[in-house]
C-alpha cells in the first residue's frame, strides 16, 4: 500500500463523516464536477445535483453513521477504483438500528491533488430496518 492508496482511504473515510455531519458543501468537494451518484437504478449527475439530493436523503433527523470497512483499492496513474463494504446505522425509536448496508463501487480520479469520485455506485443488501437511506 502506498501514498495513493492512503489518500483514497481518507477521501472514503471524509465522505463518510462529512455526510454524517450535514458538511454537505464539503462532502460535494470530493466528487469531480461531473461525477454520477448512482443508487437503487437513480443516476444522479453533476456535483451540485449530488450536494442536493444528499441534503434531501440525509436530512437534520435521518442522519446517522456511516460504518465502512474492507476496502479493496485498486490504482492505475490518476485513476483508481475502490470497493468498500458499508452499513448505516442510526437512532430509531427501538434504538441503534442498522437502516441500510451494502457495498460502494468507485471510480476515483486524481484531480487538483486530491482522489475524487468520478462514480460513486451503491447496491444494498437490504434495509432491515424498513429505511433506505443512504
Amino acid at each position: 500500500m502506498g501514498e495513493d492508496d492512503d489518500q483514497i482511504r481518507r477521501t472514503l473515510g471524509e465522505y463518510s463523516q462529512w455526510c454524517d455531519d450535514g458538511r454537505f458543501d464539503e462532502w460535494a468537494e470530493l466528487f469531480t464536477e461531473d461525477a454520477q451518484f448512482v443508487l437503487s437504478g437513480q443516476v444522479t449527475e453533476g456535483r451540485e445535483a449530488i450536494r442536493k439530493y444528499m441534503m434531501e436523503v440525509q436530512a437534520t433527523g435521518s442522519r446517522g453513521v456511516h460504518v465502512t470497512t474492507n476496502s479493496l483499492i485498486d490504482v492505475d496513474g490518476d485513476t483508481a477504483t475502490a470497493s468498500t463494504d458499508y452499513l448505516f446505522v442510526r437512532t430509531t425509536a427501538e434504538g441503534l438500528g442498522i437502516i441500510a448496508a451494502g457495498r460502494y463501487h468507485d471510480q476515483l480520479v486524481r484531480d487538483g491533488g486530491q482522489w475524487r469520485f468520478r462514480v460513486r455506485a451503491i447496491t444494498m443488501l437490504g434495509s432491515p430496518a424498513g429505511g433506505s437511506v443512504d
